[in-house]
């Protein structure tokens, strides 16, 4: 702990005058942590790094690491969606029983390769601060940074209250992995889920990656989980069945000894961040819909090691193998265009 100066101590029930400050609060320029002991200290240890959820099984070796840093700031000029504030998407929530697939006409098709464009920027802006010993709060920060410089809005940030800006799924997380404090390490592999909202529209892309020295069966699932989702993009065009892909892409991770997720699926985009259609990537599914011109969804196929069931952790949003084994993942947003597809991300 840092002695600087005179302060009265936050200890519950003591305000004795304090001239230490936690240092990982200084780390993190929150403000206000004076403490008279280590004693008092300790007593709130609460603001130092530590698992979270400690009566929780974790199915493998990865722990979630708190405090999380406060929620990141968008600044007013910048246009957002309708839960930006309150959390609940109420236009998304209004058609949810809908099956109905919009097509986009030719306006709204540019304003989704604006938005697209902007995506791609910070998923490799992102991805270019991977590397051992850094957190994936660090990699929120400058994701949320690059958001918003380009007028942009980060989707995932409130979005039922999801506190980040983007989903930072490593290892054993299948998606949805929520940024903290934890430092990537050399073997790791790490998923970055991007989605911005920008000019009324919202884009949505991720892809996995290695982190430093990684082993030979860990980029293979990783290289099958790319490959799976070319394969799918490959048969885009208008008069198939959004059922279709999901025949295609189980039978790619099975030849390779992968499964696939059956929880999470792709989905429209558009003006709002998740519709009609649903896009699931296994065989014999009963997804609704033929693809038509001027449809945009997403493809996004979750490979896992072993078995492709999950669990949720308490944090209600990091969703995780059931064996605590790798899954990796690579999403695009697509327009179905005349002849065949556009990949917008």
């Amino acid at each position: 702990m840092s002695d600087i100066g005179n302060n009265a101590c936050v200890s519950e029930g003591c305000g004795q005058p304090a001239k230490l400050q936690c240092p990982t609060c200084l780390k993190l320029k929150i403000e206000g942590s004076f403490f008279c002991s280590q004693e008092c200290f300790k007593k709130n240890w609460a603001c130092q790094p530590h698992n979270p959820f400690p009566n929780y099984t974790y199915t493998g070796p990865l722990k979630a690491v708190y405090p999380l840093t406060p929620k990141s700031v968008v600044p007013e000029s910048i246009a957002r969606p309708d839960y930006a504030d309150t959390g609940i998407p109420v236009s998304e929530q209004s058609v949810r029983s809908s099956a109905t697939i919009k097509v986009l006409n030719a306006e709204e098709i540019e304003s989704m390769r604006k938005v697209c464009k902007i995506g791609r920027e910070v998923l490799d802006i992102g991805a270019a601060a991977i590397r051992p010993g850094v957190t994936t709060e660090e990699i929120d920060r400058i994701v949320h940074e690059a958001t918003i410089a380009r007028g942009a809005y980060p989707s995932p940030l409130n979005y039922y209250n999801f506190p980040k800006s983007l989903c930072t799924s490593v290892n054993e997380v299948i998606c949805h992995g929520i940024p903290d404090k934890r430092p990537l390490k050399d073997g790791d592999i790490i998923n970055l889920d991007i989605s911005c909202y920008y000019g009324g529209f919202h884009s949505d892309l991720n892809e996995t990656y290695l982190v430093g020295n990684v082993d030979e069966q860990g980029k293979k699932l990783v290289q099958t989980a790319r490959e799976c989702l070319q394969k799918a993009i490959d048969i885009v065009k208008p008069g198939i069945k959004y059922r279709d892909f999901g025949k295609v892409i189980e039978e790619h991770a099975k030849k390779n000894g992968f499964s696939v997720v059956r929880t999470f699926c792709g989905h429209g985009i558009n003006q709002l961040f998740h519709c009609a259609p649903n896009v699931p990537h296994y065989a014999n599914n009963k997804a609704i819909g033929t693809i038509k011109a001027g449809h945009v969804f997403t493809i996004e196929p979750m490979i896992c090691e072993g078995t492709w069931r999950d669990e949720i952790w308490p944090d209600n949003w990091t969703a995780v193998t059931k064996d605590g084994k790798r899954s990796a993942q690579f999403e695009h947003t697509l327009l179905v265009t005349e002849d065949g597809v556009e990949i917008l991300t």
